[in-house]
């Protein structure tokens, strides 16, 4: 009398499909991304816009249920493939411009507009030659 209500096992039918299907959708993971070259990740990324492609005409011709919930693990894997495309990108633009007198905009160090607008401290600090020569 002390145990709760006893419901029913779900059946196979459901409810291993369902980890089947978990199992197939793999996302994509960040550190397996970095080990690949550029075009690699933008072959990468062409498929995964098929897919997801596919996968919404699925969802507007009634597609199975796994199929709809794959969507968001696509436009995840998507986003995680943009990211480190634009990373690489971005680290080899750093490498070619190290060393330079200028930097592109996006390379230059955000802070805020006032302090970038600010002296440097050397320019701060420096005294005209008239007081130098006193």
């Amino acid at each position: 009398w002390l145990k709760g209500p006893t419901y029913p096992a779900p059946s196979n039918s459901s409810g291993s499909l369902w980890l089947k299907n978990q199992a197939r959708m793999v996302k994509v993971k960040a550190f397996e991304l970095r080990s690949k070259t550029s075009k690699e990740l933008l072959k990468e990324l062409d498929e995964m816009k098929s897919e997801l492609a596919q996968l919404r005409v699925a969802k507007v011709s009634g597609g199975a249920a796994s199929k709809l919930a794959k969507i968001k693990i696509v436009r995840k894997s998507i986003a995680r493939i943009l990211t480190v495309y634009n990373q690489k990108q971005k680290a080899e633009a750093r490498k070619q411009y190290a060393g330079k007198k200028y930097l592109p905009l996006d390379l230059r160090p955000k802070k805020t507009r006032k302090i970038r607008r600010a002296l440097k401290t050397e320019q701060k600090y420096a005294k005209p030659l008239r007081t130098k020569t006193r």
